[in-house]
């Protein structure tokens, strides 16, 4: 939005005052000035869609209240805009401004779809006193969902186990301790299958790795079937694909108890599809996956070579946008890079927004620990956990077992949670990932991925073609071993430690930028791990 766009009354550099005009426009006219400081996409994903706010003055005090649909807005919004916001507003005002976001009563205000920028004088109500029960956002730390409606869920444990789901029309019922249940439901209830109800946003640990995949499911939580639609997540297993996408599911729940969910894994969907083929009865799969108002589904990639599956899904995903239901897939590679899927399913796959989730950094990894470790009641010890972080590098999977090894060794020895007691714990684990991950080993799994000679990694042959394969397993020495830059250096030729220190950089920011070098990174490093 430029400034030639804003309403001349409305304009950032208009004076301001205690005056009713300007009390009328000030909301308004902070939206604008807002929307001149952040990147569009910001703006039009978090700031535009606000409904209107109340600005009061009273007794010397100027007060703007503004209620958000869902508290999943509320806490993005309160922690990264807030600050800014109450800063711009007292600016305008020429005087302090109290800035009250909390989360608007259901009935109150549905999710709007228009711009928060309004016409002057539509969205200040002077005069009007400010709710009784007017509150901040609530405690982020407090569970989603009240304990009636987790009790909506079937249990995971069956999904877990690869217990099939009923088939035969839309009421989504799994576990048969539901479906005696299931007669007396009324349309009220939700109606879901699959969703684990432990996974939510509360409980996963947000850094670099998964910034960009969270923000967006956050997004897609507040506002299902508006942006960001397909969400496509992919990365290594283990990374939290399928935590953030049940998360996204408990979100929509708790905020809209009638929503139709649905999580499943791709081979079940296929089977579904299998089933209904063989009894000519894909009414009934329609009547299942048409209706959802949320699509969740697990590694795609598992789609390739099944046309009749890809056919069946194909129409499922058309019908779902066509309503403007949301899809959220996962997979262990981006779009383009799936094998054996019709082009029209991949293009559709990239139509929306995808992102990756990389391996958690050594940070995220030892926050992901303490917090682990919290939710068993137990304080785990900084030095510890950044003991095990540096030795499980792997996945999020991977670091949770082995906090569970650890855990466990505590408890039935009796003794206290320390290195040496990791170490031991964990004796078997450091003891293959040291015989397994050798920079002799980097260097020919990635000399046999980009088909050049071992011989090349140590050799002062510089084209491009051997040249990158060397920086990638220089990078991949660094992120894999204990090995410092001069043993990495003397390791690939008796080279300096600054040309390793160049490697490691060059690789690491291209890495964030290119796709492909991204996806072959991610490949090196599963086969690297074993």
């Amino acid at each position: 939005m430029s400034a030639a766009e804003l309403p001349a009354s409305a304009h950032p550099s208009a004076a301001a005052s205690n005056s009713p005009a300007d009390l009328a426009t000030l909301w308004q006219r902070t939206c604008e000035r807002l929307a001149m400081e952040l990147p569009e996409q910001q703006f039009n994903t978090w700031i535009r869609p606000l409904p209107p706010a109340e600005v009061i003055h009273a007794e010397g005090v100027t007060c703007v209240s503004v209620r958000v649909p869902n508290r999943f807005m509320l806490d993005w919004i309160r922690t990264q805009y807030s600050a800014r916001l109450e800063s711009i507003l007292t600016e305008l005002n020429g005087a302090e401004v109290r800035l009250d976001i909390a989360q608007a009563a259901r009935a109150a205000m549905p999710m709007q779809a228009g711009p928060a920028l309004r016409p002057p004088g539509s969205m200040a109500m002077p005069g009007r006193a400010l709710p009784p029960n007017a509150q901040f956002a609530s405690n982020p730390g407090q569970p989603l969902m009240p304990p009636q409606q987790a009790a909506a869920y079937p249990q995971s444990a069956a999904h877990q186990a690869g217990q099939a789901p009923v088939q035969g029309g839309p009421a989504m019922v799994t576990l048969p301790q539901y479906q005696e249940a299931a007669p007396n439901r009324t349309r009220s209830q939700p109606q879901v299958m699959g969703l684990n109800p432990a996974l939510t946003f509360d409980n996963l640990v947000p850094g670099r790795a998964n910034q960009m995949a969270r923000t967006a499911a956050l997004h897609v939580a507040g506002a299902p079937g508006q942006m960001y639609n397909p969400l496509f997540i992919y990365g290594g297993v283990g990374l939290g694909k399928t935590h953030l996408m049940n998360a996204v599911g408990n979100a929509l729940l708790a905020d809209k108890p009638d929503a139709r969910i649905l999580y499943l894994h791709a081979e079940q969907f296929i089977s579904d599809v299998v089933k209904n083929y063989q009894r000519k009865t894909f009414d009934e799969l329609k009547a299942k996956y048409h209706q959802l108002d949320l699509l969740l589904i697990d590694d795609v990639q598992f789609f390739a070579g099944k046309d009749r599956t890809q056919e069946e899904f194909f129409n499922a995903f058309e019908a779902l946008l066509a309503k403007k239901a949301h899809i959220i897939m996962t997979s262990d590679t981006y779009p383009k890079g799936l094998a054996n899927i019709d082009e029209r399913l991949t293009s559709r796959f990239d139509s929306g927004l995808t992102v990756a989730i990389e391996p958690p950094e050594l940070e995220m990894r030892v926050a992901i620990l303490i917090k682990k470790a919290a939710l068993e009641a137990i304080d785990m010890p900084e030095d510890v956990a950044f003991f095990v972080a540096k030795n499980v590098r792997a996945n999020v999977r991977e670091l949770e077992g082995a906090l569970r090894k650890v855990l466990a060794f505590a408890k039935f020895s009796h003794k206290e949670i320390t290195i040496a007691l990791a170490r031991e714990a964990l004796k078997d684990l450091l003891s293959i990932q040291n015989r397994q991950i050798s920079v002799e080993n980097i260097q020919k799994t990635v000399a046999d991925f980009y088909k050049i000679k071992v011989a090349d990694m140590y050799s002062k042959k510089r084209p491009a073609s051997i040249a990158k394969p060397r920086q990638i397993a220089m990078y991949l020495a660094k992120e894999l071993t204990q090995k410092s830059l001069p043993e990495i250096g003397e390791l690939f030729g008796g080279r300096d430690h600054t040309t390793v220190l160049h490697a490691v950089r060059k690789i690491m920011g291209e890495r964030g930028k290119d796709t492909e070098l991204n996806q072959q990174l991610h490949v090196l490093e599963q086969t690297l791990k074993g």
